[in-house]
């Protein structure tokens, strides 16, 4: 062979093994965009519910199960470990439990390993109610200094008195502290009396006095001690569902952040009331709308802030709830029992009504992701005609088809309110170890 055709051999050798290497990488890069490296089955259902893979790969592919005991059959007898292929019958979660699946193309070349847990969700209440968000139960939390410019320099008196981000301030010169503008009030009030304001500070679980002097803030004409404060309330939301059996709730659809920083809140004295709504502000493109609600505080507190996660808030009620349209716990759906089309929220607009409104599931994205799950389109010509389609105050409004739960609201699209996101409900219980296979296993048996 010539040293001409030999280089060109070599060329087109490298062209093809260049080609299918890169083909592999695109292989692998969309099985970990599309296929998760863990997913939920229920007992009873085919172990490849669920798979986001083409009808071609499907077709030439194998699957390598193996478990550590029969969690699964194929054809009425139990096996732990077993390859299936296209021509097989497919095999069945019959037990929960975890296995191990690796897809292999033409039974050769390995594309994706994940595990697979087979699981019992619990039943749940859909909810629907409206909730007052308390990020603490009470007082107002310090969440920065603000320096107060003095004879052209900044002070920070709070800080000299042991004052840090995160504290509590509970009480002032012994009046109970309800909000950001009545602490400014009382301290200028104080400091132009030439006072000291005594600070009931709660550190973690310990409290403390903390006596400081209010110092006058030449750039804003008040008496000051160098702090910035949030309210405890964050808002109106939705609950999602209830667990009767652990008493667990899940609201809100997504975590509670900052509004200037973005992070999350620390919520672990938080607090969910009842409340009601009294008025709507419609949204309309670029402007979202927002459900108006009043609570009380402590006195209607139906439940603590346990979790503050991307698929929602979660803790324990105090008191059971009803739903107008499910008096028992309702299925759950996996993902996979999700269908694009009709389906309904539960919301309240008006005092303390929960009302049905119809919507279309558009999409349901890939397992994987947390929080939106979900691309929902409002329908019901009611509920645009009063609101606009999602506003505010709706995020956590259980979705249900098929009389399933299948997720929760939890973001509008800016452009238009007739559409937004949802998390899947299956992500929710998630956080909360109702779909946790040690409890399951320990119920079942």
């Amino acid at each position: 062979m010539s040293r001409s055709k030999k280089n060109s051999l070599m060329g087109k050798v490298f062209i093809v093994v260049f080609a299918l290497v890169m083909s592999l990488m695109t292989l692998n890069s969309y099985w970990h965009n599309f296929l998760p490296d863990r997913q939920y089955v229920k007992v009873g259902d085919k172990i490849v519910h669920g798979m986001e893979l083409p009808g071609l790969i499907l077709e030439n592919s194998s699957l390598d199960l193996h478990s550590a005991g029969g969690i699964f059959s194929v054809d009425g007898n139990q096996y732990h470990e077993f390859t299936y292929h296209p021509s097989d019958v497919m095999p069945v979660a019959m037990e929960p439990g975890e296995l191990e699946m690796q897809v292999k193309l033409f039974g050769l070349v390995p594309i994706h390993r994940m595990m697979v847990n087979v699981v019992v969700p619990e039943k749940v209440i859909p909810g629907g109610q409206s909730v007052g968000i308390l990020l603490h139960a009470e007082g107002v939390m310090v969440v920065g200094e603000a320096g107060v410019e003095h004879n052209g320099d900044k002070k920070f008196p709070a800080r000299e008195a042991g004052i840090v981000v995160g504290d509590l301030i509970l009480r002032v010169n012994n009046k109970k502290v309800t909000s950001e503008a009545q602490l400014q009030e009382v301290i200028d009030h104080y400091g132009r009396q030439e006072k000291d304001v005594n600070l009931l500070v709660k550190h973690g679980k310990k409290t403390r006095l903390a006596s400081i002097t209010p110092i006058l803030c030449e750039k804003t004409g008040r008496y000051r001690i160098g702090l910035f404060v949030k309210d405890s309330t964050a808002g109106v939301g939705t609950l999602t569902f209830y667990e009767p059996g652990s008493r667990t709730y899940g609201a809100l659809g997504h975590i509670i952040a900052d509004f200037d920083s973005g992070s999350s809140v620390n919520s672990v004295d938080g607090k969910i009331v009842e409340a009601a709504i009294k008025g709507l502000h419609p949204g309309r493109k670029g402007q979202p709308g927002e459900k108006m609600g009043v609570f009380k505080g402590e006195s209607d507190i139906i439940g603590n802030i346990e979790k503050n996660t991307e698929c929602g808030i979660f803790g324990k009620l105090e008191k059971g709830i009803s739903n107008p349209y499910y008096n028992k716990p309702i299925p759950v759906a996996m993902r996979y029992q999700i269908e694009k089309g009709p389906a309904e929220i539960f919301t309240v607009l008006d005092k303390n009504k929960i009302e049905k409104f119809n919507i279309q599931i558009i999409d349901v994205f890939p397992a994987g992701k947390q929080g939106k799950g979900m691309v929902i389109k409002v329908t019901d010509q009611e509920l645009i005609r009063r609101t606009g389609g999602i506003i505010q105050g709706m995020s956590g409004s259980p979705i249900i088809q098929n009389g399933r739960l299948v997720g929760a609201v939890t973001h509008v699209f800016i452009n238009d309110p007739t559409r937004g996101y949802g998390v899947l409900a299956e992500n929710m219980l998630k956080q909360v170890n109702l779909l946790n296979e040690k409890n399951i296993q320990s119920k079942v048996g």
